[in-house]
């Protein structure tokens, strides 16, 4: 683990638990202690947006691989494990999509293509998502007064636009191309024919990726699918909490918490990040902070729950894979 990445971790892990110390830790744990075994089914009905999210990836593929479906589903699952729990964070997660579907059979720039351009589709998909959010909080915020937290709720949006429109542009112009020849300018002494090859390769396929607009609209619909299909998950939470809200405040809530936890991507696991994001949204959806927390801490019980399984399912393909391949 590199030291910025620890120093990152430690800083999550004090902002959570100052944040969970300063509304009690007994009072949040008696609040989630009400939901009991209703936190098993609220897990697994997350499996819903994560086949919808695979469905997205699988729409890209340009052929028709065997199993292609089934490992659609396994990387998006051993993807999200990874970004949940892993210290490589956002990072690590499609890097690990990207080589388990070379080791299921896709050729490398392809699965280069297409892990690149589904999660700008889903990163599109989430601005879209955070966009219902506030139209959703609209009629809340107009008793807001705060001008400070407008402005917040602004500069956080143009700064996620900023960078999802730069990585776009990026990608369009031979983003890997560049990152070769940057890293070929600072380290000039091995030969990068090979991998300016692979680069090309891959900066190709994810242009004609692009240029199949149908796939790209739809695997972008789907993510969008994918996102609100999540709000069930926060709604059925603040029921088993005793705190049922509507349809609308949900969305709400999980949108723009989604949002505050992708700013903090930074950090592993958005740890700290994504409970102070919903201590901040509490109060304009007059839900108590304790309940908040609780409804923070079920969401991390569920990324445990599928998670740990996801990693364990991806040491032993590693393994199985790494047992069959030919020795040198």
């Amino acid at each position: 683990m590199a030291r910025t990445t620890r120093w990152l971790l430690g800083a999550g892990l004090l902002l959570f638990i100052a944040l969970l110390a300063s509304q009690g830790f007994s009072e949040v744990l008696q609040v989630l202690a009400l939901a009991g075994w209703g936190l098993l089914p609220v897990s697994l009905f997350h499996l819903v947006p994560l086949a919808i999210d695979a469905a997205g990836i699988r729409v890209l593929e340009p052929t028709l691989r065997p199993h292609a479906t089934r490992d659609a589903l396994l990387v998006r699952w051993i993807g999200e494990s990874a970004n949940s729990l892993l210290p490589a964070g956002q990072i690590g997660g499609p890097l690990l999509m990207i080589r388990q579907f070379i080791q299921r059979g896709m050729p490398g720039a392809n699965a280069v293509a297409i892990v690149t351009v589904s999660t700008t589709l889903q990163s599109f998909a989430q601005m879209v998502f955070a966009l219902l959010g506030l139209a959703a909080l609209g009629g809340r915020l107009q008793h807001v007064s705060n001008a400070a937290s407008w402005a917040a709720i602004a500069f956080a949006s143009a700064l996620i636009v900023l960078c999802i429109g730069a990585f776009y542009v990026l990608q369009r112009r031979g983003l890997f191309g560049q990152l070769i020849r940057l890293l070929q300018r600072l380290l000039r002494s091995r030969d990068w024919s090979d991998l300016e090859r692979y680069a090309a390769g891959a900066d190709a396929a994810v242009t004609e990726t692009y240029q199949r607009t149908v796939q790209v609209w739809g695997s972008f619909l789907l993510n969008l699918a994918g996102w609100v299909a999540g709000t069930a998950e926060v709604w059925m939470l603040l029921h088993l909490l005793g705190s049922p809200v509507s349809w609308t405040d949900a969305l709400a809530l999980e949108s723009l918490g989604a949002a505050i936890r992708a700013a903090g991507f930074a950090i592993p696991g958005a740890l700290g990040v994504q409970e102070g994001g919903y201590l901040l949204l509490a109060p304009l959806l007059g839900l108590r902070p304790e309940v908040a927390l609780a409804v923070s801490l079920g969401k991390r019980a569920r990324e445990l729950l599928l998670g740990i399984p996801g990693l364990i399912y991806l040491h032993t393909s590693e393994h199985s894979l790494r047992s069959r391949a030919p020795s040198g």
